[in-house]
């Protein structure tokens, strides 16, 4: 006798539900009928860490305001509905799984690709270094001052495409232990920190921290950020007002790109080497090697990392990410997933591949992801691909 699937009962539905690892294998159980989907939760809260998924650019033909993913667990394509991140949009970063977007106007949007959810941070008219702003002004909308006190004026894509390097949250901002969450900004034209709390009406400069620009990253209840020779900056912005303390550790000479990870209970500074390559008569950087360590306070010293175990490690534009391989397909240990973070303003509609791929620690070999064959030329398309991860929170 058949047995009609759609009739089990409610708590074994939820049983089976919470033995699913992979949000996107959660999603289609809650497709195969109206009761499995009405037993279990809309949100899974039982989910381990996801493996992030990669953002596909969208080529300049393509009037869809559909984005493209890459699924590293399934090796499979999701096509999702997001017209605020399509056609001249700039990425800022992706942190927790929400994507920060800048436009053609002061605005700074966060959105969840996977639930639509939607906040904003406070304009860019709101910096300190921010004079005034007046759309009336066409061409030169902005007026801004520089270190040296000096006045001068941007335009809408200026400021879209140059004043921001990254922003990165402390949480996901509808995280279920409560809403409030900072979130830091890197500026390209400074070099400058700031931030913003949840509900403030503008962002605030810290101070004494200008250079340390490479990267930054939430970690234990702080901000850390790190500079081009890998000195860190720690900032406590949970008080009226920030406090500032520098790890002094030796210069690291030599690589091209900073990146600061969180591991477990411990920070890892891994540095990027790019060579000058050439790509149909014209000098394109690519990725050479990387090199990590991890920081030891007693000295405070980098100790140079060998091998990262099963720890893979995802560095861009995205909040840097270190998981364990240990129960997910599609992925190795003791690797380096990155994406091209530097060449967006450099050669946008040029052809050849963009800069992202796997580093094995281990052996040193460079492997293609899969959705990016080698070879797989065409026409260099802004903004590059970046990690995301996918949270339903």
């Amino acid at each position: 006798m058949a047995v009609d699937w759609t009739q089990l009962p409610p708590e074994i539905i939820e049983t089976i539900s919470r033995k699913i690892t992979i949000y996107s294998d959660y999603l289609h159980f809650q497709a195969v009928c109206h009761a499995w989907k009405s037993s279990i939760p809309v949100t899974p809260n039982h989910l381990p860490p996801q493996l992030p998924w990669l953002l596909l650019p969208q080529s300049q033909s393509n009037q869809s305001s559909y984005r493209a993913f890459f699924n590293l667990s399934t090796y499979k394509f999701h096509s999702l509905n997001l017209p605020e991140a399509s056609h001249h949009k700039k990425h800022c970063g992706s942190s927790h799984g929400w994507l920060i977007i800048l436009d053609d106007s002061p605005s700074i949007l966060v959105i969840n690709p996977l639930t639509r959810r939607k906040i904003h941070l406070p304009a860019i008219s709101s910096f300190p270094n921010v004079v005034s702003f007046d759309y009336a002004n066409v061409g030169r909308e902005y007026l801004l001052v520089n270190p040296q006190g000096e006045l001068y004026t941007a335009s809408l894509r200026q400021m879209r495409d140059g004043f921001l390097k990254k922003v990165v949250m402390s949480s996901s901002p509808l995280d279920k232990k409560g809403d409030f969450f900072v979130a830091m900004a890197i500026l390209c034209s400074t070099g400058d920190l700031a931030y913003c709390k949840n509900g403030d009406g503008l962002w605030n400069v810290v101070e004494n921290v200008r250079s340390f620009s490479e990267d930054v990253i939430y970690f234990n209840g702080l901000f850390y950020a790190v500079n081009k020779a890998g000195q860190i900056v720690v900032c406590d912005v949970n008080g009226n007002s920030p406090k500032v303390s520098l790890i002094e550790t030796p210069r690291q000479i030599g690589g091209d790109l900073q990146y600061l990870v969180s591991s477990g209970d411990g920070l890892l500074l891994v540095t990027r080497y790019l060579d000058l390559d050439v790509e149909f008569d014209i000098f394109i950087y690519k990725t050479a090697r990387f090199e990590v360590f991890k920081l030891d306070l007693n000295g405070p010293r980098w100790e140079r990392v060998t091998s990262l175990g099963d720890m893979m490690l995802f560095i861009g534009d995205n909040s840097s990410l270190a998981l364990s391989s240990s129960g997910l397909s599609g992925c190795t240990g003791d690797c380096i997933y990155y994406t091209d973070d530097y060449s967006a303003n450099n050669y946008d509609g040029h052809v050849g591949e963009h800069d992202l791929g796997i580093f094995k620690l281990s052996d040193g070999s460079i492997e293609p992801l899969p959705c990016y064959p080698r070879n797989s030329y065409s026409r260099l398309q802004c903004p590059p691909p970046l990690w995301i991860s996918p949270n339903p929170c």
